[in-house]
């Protein structure tokens, strides 16, 4: 007669359903999140990706999957994970967007004026590009890391309507949420394939932002160097 434990090996859904907290195999915020997410289910997973809009180091790249994997254990479900997820999306791109809206354009211009390299002209070239693309930039913009959380100030201070903000914003956040979080519970145990694939894509989106902006301070540098060589000074114009 086989022992409970041999029954247990024999079932890979029951050795989950007994076997210890996930988290006890993780280390690190891996750890912690799972741990989070196993005491408070569905609101862990959407405090987390909240936390993520608001301080991006937290990556929902990681979040997501791990909501997957701990929904694939049974300890919440898959649907109110991604439910959950995409609130805290929302929740936290609100704040954003209130943000935004509260700065506005007139303050953020008088704060460029005494930035070294910044010209108003780049923030009115900004807000101009953001009134013909504002729709597309945040329906987008909730799949690209960095973008996700910055892509909600732009739209506050350009006074965006809030339902077509939140709209817009959950829409994006829901497509982006459910392909992470169900990839997470297909792959189970293997959830981290999932993060090291979007890790990578985050590295790139980060490497061409560091690289964009060494090349405008370059130009700009360079565009007020001839700018002062070309100006004639009072004594040659005497």
């Amino acid at each position: 007669m086989p022992t409970a434990s041999a029954l247990i090996v024999s079932s890979p859904s029951a050795a989950m359903v007994v076997g210890s907290s996930a988290a006890e195999d993780l280390s690190g915020f891996s750890a912690w999140a799972v741990g989070l997410m196993e005491t408070l289910g569905a609101v862990g997973v959407g405090f987390l990706v909240f936390l993520d809009n608001i301080f991006p180091p937290i990556p929902s790249e990681l979040v997501l999957p791990l909501a997957g994997f701990t929904a694939s254990r049974g300890e919440m479900s898959l649907v109110l994970a991604i439910v959950f997820a995409t609130i805290g999306s929302l929740t936290g791109a609100l704040l954003l967007w209130a943000l935004g809206r509260w700065v506005g354009l007139e303050r953020i211009s008088r704060i460029a004026l005494r930035m070294p390299l910044v010209d108003v002209d780049d923030i009115h070239r900004t807000v101009a590009w953001f009134d013909r693309h504002g729709d597309k930039a945040v329906f987008f913009g909730r799949m690209i890391p960095i973008f996700r959380s910055l892509i909600s100030i732009p739209a506050g201070m350009r006074n965006m309507p809030a339902v077509r903000f939140a709209f817009l914003t959950t829409a994006g956040s829901a497509i982006w949420n459910t392909l992470f979080v169900v990839a997470g519970f297909w792959l189970g145990e293997n959830w981290a394939v999932v993060e090291t694939s979007a890790g990578w894509f985050q590295k790139l989106v980060i490497v061409a932002v560091v690289v964009a902006l060494v090349v405008w301070i370059v130009l700009r540098i360079r565009r007020r160097r001839e700018g002062r060589s070309v100006d004639p000074s009072p004594d040659s114009r005497d």
